[in-house]
């Protein structure tokens, strides 16, 4: 059974070129285009892991993460920020709010990328 993906990013580009990677690597993927439609799609679609950027349109990334870990049935899914804020309260604060990787999208490649997403889901 192939792993969900549920990429919540407000930049259609970034949204094509990572489901297009995550298709060929196996992965099936869902998307979201702001904050809102993200946790409505958690909830419907369960997700096995979550890519989050912080800042989107109607409920930023940091609002996000916060209010997934109050929900104890979607707690436990793993979540990667993968934005391009790179300031140290921002970092802590994803970090405080869970077992979450923090990734500055121009430091890191598509196939690192990859390699993160196994390391939380196998």
């Amino acid at each position: 059974m192939k792993k969900k993906i549920l990429i919540v990013d407000d930049e259609p580009r970034v949204q094509k070129i990572i489901t297009e990677k995550l298709q060929r690597e196996g992965f099936e993927s869902t998307s979201a285009f702001d904050g809102k439609e993200g946790l409505k799609k958690v909830s419907s679609e369960k997700p096995d892991l979550i890519l989050l950027d912080i800042i989107m349109p109607k409920l930023d990334g940091i609002s996000v993460l916060k209010k997934l870990k109050e929900d104890p049935e979607i707690d436990k899914i793993p979540v990667i920020i993968l934005t391009n804020l790179s300031g140290k309260e921002t970092i802590v604060a994803s970090l405080e709010s869970g077992e979450t990787d923090y990734l500055i999208k121009a430091n890191y490649t598509l196939n690192e990328l990859i390699v993160k997403i196994k390391e939380k889901l196998f």
